[in-house]
Order: structure tokens, then C-alpha cells, then sequence
């Protein structure tokens, strides 16, 4: 299966993932390579714990936009 990955990046440094299409699974980590890693256990945790996830949307971009 795949699964769609949200990195970013938080105050301290660290690189966030997030998993839009499995609630409550995200991970955190220093290098993107840790990262992907921890993010595919933290994958198989969640769907050991919770299930395989009903299909959702589909991600097709994340866009940025300033307000004033």
C-alpha cells in the first residue's frame, strides 16, 4: 500500500510527518531519511492498532498562500 506523506518542518528543527489518510499517525525526527523510516513504522502501528483505513481523497497538492 501507499500512503501520502505532510513533512514539515517545526520551531525546534525537527521534520513532522503526517498522515492525512490514517488519523493520529505522525512521527517526528532530525534527518529525512530517519524520518521515512519512523514514518513507516508509525504507519504499521496505527493500521496494527486501528485498521486499514477506509479510502478517503485523494492528495494532490498542498499550495501556500499569503493573507494580509
Amino acid at each position: 500500500m501507499e500512503y501520502d506523506v505532510i513533512v514539515e518542518r517545526d520551531e525546534e528543527g525537527y521534520l513532522v510527518a503526517t498522515v492525512p489518510a490514517i488519523p493520529g499517525c505522525h512521527t517526528q525526527a532530525r534527518s529525512l531519511d530517519e524520518l521515512m523510516e519512523r514514518t513507516r513504522e508509525a504507519i504499521l502501528v496505527c493500521l496494527e492498532e486501528e485498521g486499514e483505513p477506509e479510502p478517503t481523497l485523494e492528495l494532490l497538492g498542498i499550495h501556500r498562500i499569503r493573507v494580509a
